[in-house]
């Protein structure tokens, strides 16, 4: 049997169809295949230094060998299946992680729960001698509160001079970035100027270039126009500063209500997101300031709270 339809009476039909497909992959492309961090430090502008990651490290290796000097511990710690029949002396638990180090593979095929216990316990000691922190914010918004400008000057100044060192010598982390005040009407002023400090200071000691993974984090949005106007300033600092035309990157902080919806009733996360003109690279959910809108008290301010989970929805699905 002959199909009815011919080429002609198709064309149009298919050629409308694949146009509409290549939008749709375009707005949807997958998540990226680039490396993405598991977790973010935000940390005071005013502690801030190239070597802050690795000292924390250092910290947290002092903590688990206080208190858990061996892979059993850790396991009976956190409960790991099986955790009960590992040896509890001491002299035991390193004869048995002798063996396990001379021949993992029978470990892991005869003893699955031993070789787990033992393996999480060694890559940790490895991820905190290493890179202890995948991510780190210099923040200058809620983790550093407002002081006066002098002093927020000069640590914009400084956090810059640290950065700079750090590029030079190593010890930042993957992935870095500062956090800015809002761009609201009580904190616009102070905001751009210290993101003009920074970048300014930066670009003279790195004749224009930034860390990889460098982003700028803008909290509390509102609406679109602050994200356009940061888009703007980025724009002027790149093109008298010498960095190069794009290079500058943001991220959106959503902590408020009218981040979700806006004012016409529309869904506000993609139009943010659309605002930013190719300079977006992540949207991050602000627990406690976004519950705090919807009038939840601090007690039942938590990750898992209903309020969480919908605007978490909205920006997945957005």
């Amino acid at each position: 049997m002959q199909p009815t339809l011919t080429a002609e009476d198709t064309s149009d039909i298919l050629k409308n169809l694949c146009e509409s497909n290549e939008k749709f992959s375009r707005l949807y492309p997958g998540d990226p295949t680039a490396r993405q961090p598991v977790h973010t430090v935000y940390g005071g502008a005013n502690l801030f230094k190239a070597g802050s990651n690795l000292k924390l490290g250092s910290l947290a290796l002092r903590s688990l060998a206080a208190y858990a000097p061996t892979f059993a511990d850790l396991a009976r710690i956190l409960r790991f299946d099986g955790c009960e029949a590992l040896p509890t002396q001491r002299e035991a638990v390193e004869q048995l992680s002798a063996a396990i180090a001379e021949d993992e593979a029978k470990y892991k095929a005869l003893f699955p729960s031993v070789w787990m216990a033992y393996t999480v316990y060694h890559r940790l000691k490895q991820k905190l001698s290493e890179e202890p922190i995948e991510d780190t914010r210099i923040d200058f918004e809620d983790g550093y509160g407002n002081r006066p400008d002098s002093e927020e000057d000069a640590d914009a100044i400084r956090c810059a001079e640290e950065v700079a060192k750090g590029m030079e010598e190593g010890g930042l982390p993957h992935f870095l970035g500062i956090r800015i005040k809002t761009l609201t009407e009580e904190c616009r002023v102070r905001s751009v100027r210290t993101l003009d400090l920074f970048l300014s200071r930066l670009a003279a000691l790195t004749k224009g270039s930034v860390p990889d993974n460098f982003i700028i984090t803008l909290p509390k949005v509102t609406h679109t126009e602050q994200v356009a106007a940061l888009v703007s300033l980025l724009e002027k600092l790149e093109e008298k500063c010498g960095y190069p035309a794009g290079l500058l990157k943001l991220e959106i902080m959503i902590e408020t209500t009218q981040a979700i919806i806006q004012p016409n009733g529309e869904h506000g996360v993609l139009a943010l997101a659309k605002a930013a003109k190719g300079r977006c690279r992540s949207v991050i959910f602000g627990t406690y300031d976004y519950t705090a809108t919807c009038n939840i008290t601090a007690a039942h301010q938590t990750h898992t709270h209903p309020a969480a989970d919908f605007a978490r929805h909205v920006m997945q699905v957005s």
